[in-house]
């Protein structure tokens, strides 16, 4: 289950610099139902996503960089983006910035072990508009609008 919030921001108020980074290809093999293929760094995930908005089923496996690439001739839209992982309280923010035709959007994530949680987190002063539940933002949507 991937319980997660998410915010429009201008960026991290300090230097994102000494945070782990993850440059992150990925690539949809469908929209409906949600399969997308990922590269961050030197891993390589297929995973399946139910539709859903703070709360939504999630199966993610780790394949070979074979699997990648040969599926990856099949896939139907393509995100690029850097993700910095920010260690806060007892949650990670994970910081997006995207590339390439969405260059300027910077979004960030924060996944929840329980919708309690997630429903009581306060955002913090950097956060600007909440998107958790507008599907513009889901990455499959920004993926088809490019």
């Amino acid at each position: 289950m991937e319980i997660e919030r998410k915010f429009l921001t201008d960026g991290y108020p300090e230097s994102l610099e000494g945070f782990k980074k993850l440059e992150i290809d990925q690539r949809y093999l469908s929209f409906n139902p949600e399969i997308r293929l990922r590269k961050a760094n030197d891993k390589y995930f297929k995973t399946i996503k139910s539709n859903g908005l703070l709360s939504r089923e999630e199966h993610e496996i780790e394949i070979e960089k074979k699997e990648f690439d040969t599926l990856s001739l099949e896939a139907i839209g393509l995100i690029r983006k850097t993700r910095y992982l920010i260690p806060y309280e007892n949650v990670i923010i994970e910081h997006d910035i995207y590339h390439e035709s969405l260059e300027g959007l910077k979004i960030v994530e924060i996944e929840f072990s329980n919708e309690n949680d997630a429903i009581s987190f306060k955002p913090l002063s950097w956060f600007g508009k909440e998107v958790t539940y507008d599907i513009n933002y889901k990455n499959k949507n920004l993926c088809q609008k490019k």
